[in-house]
């Protein structure tokens, strides 16, 4: 198992062999977790990001029920309308 040496500055270098097994490159972020019997080092894998517009129409949701109409979503219609929702 290597060892690592910590600078006056306390900074730390990892062997490249591990750098480039683990895909780290210059900027990589590592999370430092202290446990009882040392410390543990984990690579913080940032999530990529999607552009959503390039997702539309991935997914197609059955029509269920009857197609809705304009007058639907008219704040005025619902107040003529019989408490069961028909006209």
């Amino acid at each position: 198992m290597p060892t690592i040496l910590v600078s006056t500055k306390g900074q730390v270098v990892l062997p490249a062999e591990l750098r480039r097994r683990l895909g780290m490159g210059a900027g990589a972020r590592i999370e430092v977790l202290e446990e009882s019997d040392g410390l543990k080092l984990r690579v913080v894998r940032p999530v990529a990001t999607v552009d959503l517009t390039s997702m539309a129409g991935m997914v197609k949701a059955p029509a269920r029920g009857t197609p809705r109409r304009l007058e639907d979503f008219d704040p005025a219609s619902l107040l003529t309308r019989s408490p069961r929702g028909r006209p």
